[in-house]
């Protein structure tokens, strides 16, 4: 297993082409949400990449505060369905939330599908506010001082 950050100039083409395949893999097939997931934003990103025998099986992309929301944030947390169960989706947050921390951001704000919440909440987030609808599936917004 490997686990790295880098920032979307040091990406290679393969690496960019395997983040949006599993993405689009599992927010727009599986979960089947019809949604622009190429935002224009992975480009102000740090990109959390996660490699089981050389196979992109978890991401998630990490912005500092002022560029997604006020607050520093993480989102597009994705872990291939084949992989799930095996704990990769709390590295994956360790990770941001580590990344995050060396940077000096709290607090962190994310948008989370409200079946997550538990997940989230696991990691210390608090829900706040409304459930909402985003890209037709129900989220929360949940907090996280560090």
């Amino acid at each position: 297993m490997k686990l790295e950050v880098k920032p979307w100039n040091e990406l290679s083409r393969k690496e960019i082409n395997d983040i949006f395949s599993l993405r689009s893999e599992v927010f727009i097939v599986e979960q089947e949400c019809a949604y622009q997931d190429v935002d224009g934003k992975d480009k102000q990103a740090d990109h959390i990449m996660l490699h089981v025998d050389n196979e992109l099986v978890g991401y998630t992309r990490v912005f500092i505060e002022n560029t997604y929301f006020k607050e520093a944030s993480f989102g597009r947390a994705v872990v291939k369905k084949n992989h799930r169960g095996e704990g990769y989706g709390h590295l994956l947050v360790d990770k941001s939330l580590e990344h995050l921390k060396s940077k000096k951001q709290t607090p962190i704000k994310i948008s989370a599908q409200s079946y997550l919440k538990k997940f989230y909440a696991s990691h210390g987030f608090i829900a706040k506010g409304d459930e909402y609808m985003e890209d037709g599936i129900p989220h929360t917004a949940m907090y996280l001082d560090l």
